[in-house]
């Protein structure tokens, strides 16, 4: 079969691999239909975070499910399912909490479409991956739902709603600002969800005009600024910048006994974070990766429900061959569907 592979910086490649197969009772096979380009894939393909080996692209995917193991009940063969792209078991101590990002089964890490682990699960712009625990990670998809519009619930869309969600529960109608840079479909994702959710306000600041252009369309109230200054108080921030400076406005901006929520990596262990200033507000900082498989089903939910925008996120469309090349373009957001 065909696997779109990054070989090395700025060069990608369909490659003939070896398909899959079923590997044991509770596993299933997956046709991808449609695959979205996330946030980290593009500064792996040109270089800005330069990827440790080969490996095969594409982890946000909506798919068909070509064949089943004998001890699979949730899916069917034919049926289209949402892929997390975190691999997780349903069943281990963490699993269990809610932290599918974080399965005890299996080496730490483990994705698809991603060089986290030395351990090869595929990507999802291939033929056909193999999912290892089909009854704990598949998603069926709403029928409703054009494959391409609902990918990025995958990861992206998830990351984005629970940037805001947990925290708008607990704070009906709080203001929201979302600071916008290198990982723009996350920003703009946690914006879509702030106003599904209810926020009184929703602004997203960058000093990139396409996302705030995209920002405008969804409802929220875009802010062209750099990182500096301050702006609000916000009960509720957002920083998805990948950038020191961009940390520091969203933790100027947020309010007393406010929370600040970095769904993003930034290199290196130097980022300074104003303690004393947090302390004296009382700020919530929560920093960490998203657990995609628990927060998928809301975000399906919504996106079916006409509550979330990933039509108007989803920047570009390309067919599946032209994948090779789309993966290095700049986009707000990407979609690579068959």
């Amino acid at each position: 079969m065909e696997q779109l592979t990054l070989v090395e910086q700025g060069k990608i490649e369909w490659q003939e691999v070896q398909a899959p197969r079923l590997e044991g009772p509770g596993e299933a096979l997956v046709r991808p239909l449609a695959v979205s380009r996330c946030d980290i894939d593009l500064p792996y393909v040109t270089g800005l975070l330069p990827p440790p080996r080969p490996f095969a692209l594409g982890h946000e995917c909506v798919g068909e499910v070509t064949a089943v193991g004998e001890a699979v009940t949730t899916v069917r063969v034919g049926e289209r399912v949402i892929v997390p792209f975190q691999i997780s078991c349903g069943r281990c101590g963490r699993c269990r909490r809610g932290h599918t990002g974080s399965c005890e089964s299996v080496p730490f890490l483990s994705a698809f479409g991603l060089p986290l682990q030395s351990r090869e699960w595929g990507g999802a712009l291939s033929d056909l991956i193999r999912i290892p625990y089909a009854d704990a990670m598949l998603i069926v998809a709403p029928p409703s739902v054009p494959p391409w519009a609902l990918a990025a619930a995958a990861d992206n869309a998830a990351d984005g709603w629970r940037c805001v969600a947990p925290y708008l529960a607990e704070r009906p109608g709080a203001a929201v600002l979302v600071v916008a840079g290198i990982a723009p479909s996350i920003a703009l994702y946690a914006a879509d969800a702030a106003l599904a959710l209810g926020a009184s306000r929703v602004d997203v600041l960058s000093p990139n005009p396409e996302i705030l252009q995209v920002a405008a369309r969804i409802g929220a109230h875009p802010i062209e600024s750099n990182f500096s200054g301050k702006h609000g108080p916000y009960e509720i921030t957002v920083d998805t910048s990948v950038d020191p400076s961009g940390l520091a406005l969203a933790i100027r901006s947020t309010d007393h006994e406010g929370v600040c929520v970095c769904p993003v990596y930034y290199l290196g262990d130097a980022t300074p974070v104003p303690l004393g200033r947090m302390y004296t507000k009382g700020i919530r900082l929560l920093a960490g990766r998203c657990h995609a498989r628990r927060e998928i089903p809301a975000v399906a939910a919504a996106i079916a429900a006409g509550r979330l925008h990933g039509e108007v996120i989803a920047t570009r469309r390309v067919g599946w061959k032209d994948a090779a090349v789309a993966m290095a373009e700049p986009a707000v957001k990407l979609v690579v569907e068959r």
